[in-house]
């Protein structure tokens, strides 16, 4: 250990396979963050300015819009700084960080699709007791949960990792840090935080999907009950978005951590769509598959006119 010089900053190398793209990369990427940011501010602010949409649903909606602002914000600075033609080094004390929000807003946001699911099956499986089910203290513990999990989780993978020894290499063949593409370049055995961030990843990802389809199952149950084909459709239409958005989201996270033999070009795309198009996505779908948030979102517009 006496002749080790230990790392201070890490090289990121970008996107496997795209060098002399890096112009159009940027003009493209630019576009998706700004649009991302752009589309969930007004979800959000859709959200504030109507009254009629103070619900629990709308609640877990707004705070989806805010995560679906931040979780780009953690990779997508920094990747536009070096397509640019900015230094793509970034210090050892930034990479930790990035490792650290990055898994902490991804396993919150998990967590609140599955509390949007649960907010789901009450409302359509419960809904005269509703409003006694979802107080606003509920709504409340729910998410204090959620950002206790989302804590916990990214603390464990970031001290797993970083409690290594990083001596160089130094370049970082991924566009952000991760564990997949940080833990090859550890001088020490790196192998049982290979295994803790695959096991908590996995299982998280998997134990909260369930929790989602078990939501789902009770939802389809009840929905099939309806007799009228106008209930069906309106019942249907509340959470067609919701199912949508956690398709988009748990796909990648599944595919990137449960992969035995890490492909770097796969895993970008995947990552790509997971951070920055997934968020896009999100805006798209809430404002054209919900007519409340398009009719407070018309509002906020005629009132910027």
């Amino acid at each position: 250990m006496g002749n080790y010089t230990l790392l201070d900053e890490f090289i990121l190398l970008g996107i496997p396979q795209t060098q002399g793209l890096e112009s159009l990369l940027f003009v493209v990427f630019l576009f998706i963050y700004f649009f991302t940011l752009l589309g969930n501010l007004l979800i959000f602010t859709a959200i504030v300015s109507s009254s009629t949409l103070h619900t629990p649903m709308y609640f877990f909606l707004g705070l989806l819009s805010i995560f679906d602002m931040l979780f780009p914000s953690v990779t997508c600075p920094k990747m536009l700084l070096y397509l640019s033609g900015q230094s793509p080094a970034i210090s050892y004390k930034g990479c930790a960080a990035q490792l650290f929000f990055y898994h902490f807003l991804g396993s919150t946001e998990g967590c609140l699709y599955s509390v949007m699911a649960y907010d789901r099956y009450v409302a359509i499986c419960h809904p005269l007791r509703y409003m006694l089910i979802m107080k606003p203290g509920v709504c409340l513990s729910l998410v204090s949960v959620s950002w206790l999990i989302g804590c916990l989780q990214s603390s464990i993978l970031t001290s797993f990792t970083f409690q290594l020894t990083y001596c160089g290499p130094k370049h970082v063949h991924h566009f952000f840090c991760d564990i997949p593409a940080v833990l090859p370049l550890a001088c020490t055995d790196s192998r049982l935080a290979q295994k803790v961030g695959s096991i908590n990843v996995g299982f998280l990802a998997l134990l909260l999907l369930f929790s989602v389809c078990v939501s789902y199952a009770h939802i389809g149950i009840a929905i099939l009950r309806i007799r009228s084909a106008e209930g069906r459709q309106k019942a249907f239409s509340t959470c067609s978005a919701h199912l949508t958005a956690i398709l988009c989201a748990y796909g990648p996270v599944i595919i990137i951590y449960l992969q035995r033999t890490p492909n770097p070009l796969l895993g970008a795309v995947v990552q790509i769509l997971n951070n920055i198009v997934s968020p896009m996505l999100n805006s798209l779908i809430y404002s054209l598959r919900n007519k409340e948030v398009k009719r407070s979102l018309r509002r906020v517009f005629h009132s910027l006119a």
